[in-house]
């Protein structure tokens, strides 16, 4: 009982201080990004027409994302919440860069998970989008 106390204490300890030092990343689904980095339009929901519609994911860091290249791993989640794999994208960026952004377009309505990492495979961020038809 006392380790696990002593490991939530440390979890909430790294919690707090990743807040404060503002080491999180977050991304954001929007409607566009604006030239400071910021999301327009941010919702976890769209609608497209039936030919498709396009969105962005925008993704902040909470310092430099020290990779050259990231991947957005896209998954479609069923009503029972089953991944299946959809697609992958992927982007060169600098290394110095705190925010970047990519366009996807989607085509068939649902809800997907989309799992950010960089060159290595490492996890930077993740998040869920619902796409539904006018």
């Amino acid at each position: 009982m006392k380790s696990l106390l002593k490991l939530f204490s440390m979890a909430a300890l790294l919690v707090l201080l990743s807040a404060s030092t503002g080491l999180s990343q977050t991304l954001y689904f929007c409607e566009d990004v604006d030239d400071d980095g910021y999301p327009e339009g941010e919702s976890s929901s769209f609608t497209i027409g039936r030919n498709g519609g396009y969105l962005y994911m925008l993704v902040r860091m909470g310092n430099e994302c020290n990779t050259e290249k990231v991947y957005f791993d896209i998954y479609t989640v069923n009503s029972r919440g089953k991944e299946k794999f959809n697609n992958t994208l992927e982007m060169d960026t600098e290394s110095n860069w705190v925010w970047f952004w990519k366009q996807i377009t989607f085509y068939d309505d649902g809800t997907y998970n989309v799992y950010v990492s960089d060159e290595d495979g490492y996890p930077i961020t993740s998040g869920q989008v619902r796409v539904s038809y006018k």
